[in-house]
């Protein structure tokens, strides 16, 4: 058969793909702005909320110290690593803050102070850098899915329990936290193409604070944006100035309605900057350099917000000094809970890995008490 004779090569024969082959034509709305979306020093800061703007700004200092003293427990050997989030705490506050109580918050390793700003104690938050625990804090009682490590895996774990709680005809939306080298793994490809094509009631917030370790943006991803990818699944793409907590409550706000009334996941490009290193063990002056930190440090999202409010005349003095006070004695008292040497039950390992323990595990747990009770008898 001659290339003549195929079905459809000549041109009087040509035919269109069947509907089911023909690409999708509203792609347009699924691309974000070409600049990151900002209220503060805009039109948009008139329409503040003077109420909301304020618990912002007490929680943006509340987490600012909490940062700085979980710094200092890693520099006096009460935790064993901490992973700071300073420069993007209007990230963590917002997602804590655009959560109804019944939604849940699925969090990375860094992202502690979320859990604190969703009403996490800061001691529980902090329990796994220290390695008390594998966890630290009953994930049922505030919503909030353990501290995830290894990165990605939580987002399909949030793309599960939405659609889950969808089926069951429960008003759950779940806000998952990732990092930009977090979008380099196959779970986050994963995630994001399940939830698409069901619909889930998922936000997924990417904080692009630069890099992924010592590894910048510009070699990890060829496209414009990380919220570009957005539109390669079928979902909305946001791009929101991370360091803007008034920018990013609202384009959060709107992501978790969408997915509230139906309308489906959407993925939130939050661009903001680690200011402090990767974790206490890394050196960031190998990989960047002062005066790039320095710019990103006139950006700082405690400043933007209190000079906006102050200008408005939402805040004063009073305002500021009286978060700053709240703040001071919420780190007072986690430094002296943390400087407390922990009660710890070796046993404690076999607790919480199954529902029922297995053969072995009642083996290896039999094994460690009979060795612990020949301790407490020499």
């Amino acid at each position: 058969m001659t290339v003549q004779e195929l079905p459809g090569a000549g041109a009087s024969h040509r035919s269109t793909p069947p509907p089911a082959w023909r690409p999708r034509t509203d792609a347009a709305p699924l691309l974000p702005d070409p600049e990151p979306y900002r209220v503060l020093g805009t039109p948009a800061a008139e329409k503040l909320d003077a109420d909301l703007m304020r618990r912002c700004h007490a929680e943006l200092v509340r987490g600012r110290r909490y940062n700085a003293q979980a710094t200092a427990l890693t520099r006096q050997g009460r935790l064993a690593v901490y992973p700071s989030t300073v420069g993007q705490e209007a990230c963590e506050i917002a997602a804590a803050l655009v959560l109804q109580e019944q939604d849940w918050l699925f969090p990375s390793y860094r992202d502690t102070l979320a859990a604190v700003a969703r009403g996490l104690d800061p001691v529980q938050a902090l329990t796994l850098l220290r390695g008390d625990w594998h966890t630290g804090y009953d994930p049922r009682e505030h919503r909030i899915a353990p501290l995830s490590t290894p990165l990605a895996t939580q987002l399909p774990h949030a793309v599960g329990l939405a659609h889950a709680a969808r089926l069951r005809g429960d008003d759950v939306v779940a806000l998952a936290m990732v990092g930009d080298g977090g979008t380099s793994e196959g779970d986050f490809h994963e995630a994001l193409n399940f939830a698409a094509v069901w619909k889930a009631p998922v936000v997924f917030l990417v904080q692009n604070n630069g890099f992924a370790i010592s590894v910048p943006l510009s070699k990890q991803t060829a496209a414009p944006t990380l919220a570009h990818k957005a539109v390669g699944y079928g979902m909305p793409g946001r791009l929101v100035d991370g360091n803007d907590i008034a920018a990013v409550h609202e384009v959060l706000s709107e992501a978790v309605r969408r997915a509230r009334s139906g309308g489906g996941p959407t993925l939130v490009e939050a661009v903001t900057y680690r200011i402090e290193a990767h974790t206490n063990a890394d050196d960031a002056t190998r990989y960047r350099g002062d005066a790039e930190v320095e710019a990103w440090k006139a950006h700082d999202p405690v400043a933007l917000l209190e000079r906006e409010l102050t200008a408005r005349g939402i805040l004063d003095e009073q305002a500021v000094q009286a978060a700053r006070d709240a703040a001071e004695e919420m780190a007072a008292d986690l430094r002296e809970r943390m400087n407390a040497d922990p009660v710890l039950n070796p046993m404690d390992i076999f607790a919480h890995v199954y529902a029922e323990q297995t053969g072995r595990l009642r083996e290896q747990a039999d094994m460690l008490r009979a060795e612990l009770d020949a301790e407490e008898q020499s």
